[in-house]
């Protein structure tokens, strides 16, 4: 029998093929005919759980059972889009996420962009499970603002002090760290409860405290208060945002359990196998849920250290703050159920939550609350989002032409990849604008000294 004669009668392709054409000699050895095998052959797969004990035909059904029993939802899980123009592989990945057995209900938020898996700016309720691509590779991103009693137009008067600050108290790029670690509470945490974590907490140690490449970045300005809110009187005030995340520790963790998912789920559909998911109450999910939170808690640290540090040098007090997590899962009541929220690229918007959305280096980033939206499950998108591939970016953009735009906007650059240029970004007023039902802006931070990881 040929393997497309097999593949046919519901066999999954590859070595269940394989190993079915290898068993026609055993069948008729065993007084068989070809007719009679073909009928087993279509029992074994619609229903190889029956057949898993079976002397001759366990093995074919086990690998049937494990290769070929994916049963994707009757019908898509509900979902819903925020803003227009998205990406058509965007949607499409949200599309294929809602398809999932464990898939609950989806958002897609107006930043959304293609990812691994699940897109950035991806919302899924899952149940009973987590999905360690549609949390994403940097787990726990975070964003944080602290405003201070700084003068304002110290822009003005110490500009070059400023800089330097930025560029002494702050380091960038893939393995950046420090030869002499910070300490910070995070790490007499149990890094033990898994081998992966255990294994890079040295790392975790010597990074603590830095940020990475890409997007992320630290940055003074102008943080602009309109009315009484957040403990503050209205005005403008001097203030640091930085966007950083769990570091190389996090990638481990994200990449080794991303592995084992897809593993574990070798039934998955080519255009599913990102979505691998890890059972809740099955000890990878366990195993894996503990590194997030533990990951979590690390990005925090990364931040408390940065902002400490800048405190410090400036020399101020500090009169306001707020931060919060992207690339995270969280348990949640919605539908009358807990499910399981994971906001790949989105920012937790449940009703009064705070939270920051950035632009670029050239564009404000807002200091919102959440207005609870239930169709959103509580979610908001976390920056303005790409128009352009980094490839693209290099390919199209010119420096010279990018610090035209980026002084224009009265912001110096100390560093930053050409691949994170303003024109590769969404109009964040206009994301902005499309998220109305979603949270309400708070106040308003104008980057004017920008630090990102330099061009490699």
């Amino acid at each position: 029998m040929k393997g497309k004669d097999i593949e046919a009668l519901g066999i999954p392709s590859g070595k269940a093929v394989q190993l079915a054409q290898r068993k026609i000699k055993a069948v008729l050895g065993a007084g068989l005919t070809i007719l009679d095998f073909q009928e087993i052959l279509k029992k074994i797969a619609l229903d190889p759980e029956t057949w898993k004990k079976d002397i001759l035909f366990g093995d074919l059904a086990h690998l049937c059972f494990r290769e070929g029993s994916f049963k994707e939802r009757q019908e898509p899980a509900p979902w819903k889009q925020w803003g227009e123009d998205l990406e058509p592989g965007a949607i499409a990945q949200m599309e294929n996420a809602c398809r999932l057995p464990i898939s609950i209900a989806g958002a897609l938020m107006p930043d959304a962009h293609l990812g691994y898996g699940l897109p950035i700016g991806g919302v899924l309720a899952t149940e009973g499970a987590v999905i360690p691509y549609a949390v994403g590779m940097d787990i726990a991103c975070r964003m944080k603002i602290t405003v201070f009693d700084f003068p304002v137009d110290s822009f003005e008067f110490a500009h070059e002090d400023l800089c330097k600050i930025l560029e002494r108290e702050t380091s960038f790029g893939v393995g950046a760290g420090f030869q002499k670690p910070h300490y910070h509470s995070v790490m007499s945490e149990d890094w033990g409860i898994t081998d992966i974590t255990a294994r890079t907490k040295q790392k975790a140690h010597h990074q603590l405290g830095s940020s990475g490449s890409g997007n992320h970045f630290v940055e003074f300005g102008v943080f602009t208060l309109e009315k009484e809110d957040l403990g503050m009187k209205p005005g403008t005030y001097f203030a640091l945002l930085s966007h950083s995340g769990s570091r190389g520790p996090g990638s481990d963790v994200a990449t080794y359990y991303s592995k084992l998912a897809m593993q574990l789920h070798p039934e998955l559909p080519k255009e599913l196998q990102h979505l691998a998911w890890l059972d809740l109450d099955h000890a990878e999910g366990q195993e894996y849920w503990a590194a997030m939170e533990l990951m979590g808690k690390y990005a925090a640290a990364n931040h408390d250290i940065i902002h400490q540090k800048i405190t410090r040098a400036l020399r101020s007090h500090v009169v306001g703050e707020v931060e919060n997590h992207h690339n995270f899962a969280w348990k949640e009541n919605h539908f009358g159920r807990e499910v399981i929220v994971h906001r790949k690229g989105a920012t937790p918007a449940g009703q009064g939550d705070l939270g920051v959305i950035p632009g670029s280096m050239a564009s404000p980033a807002y200091v919102v609350r959440g207005k609870g939206s239930l169709e959103a499950m509580n979610s908001a998108s976390h920056g303005a989002g790409r128009v352009m591939s980094r490839k693209q970016a290099g390919r199209d953009l010119s420096w010279p032409e990018v610090r035209r735009k980026v002084e224009g906007a009265g912001v110096h650059l100390l560093s930053a990849g050409l691949d994170e240029a303003p024109d590769v970004y969404k109009d964040i007023d206009m994301v902005m604008s499309h998220q109305r039902d979603l949270v309400e802006i708070i106040a308003r931070f104008d980057p004017r000294i920008v630090k990102m990881s330099p061009e490699k």
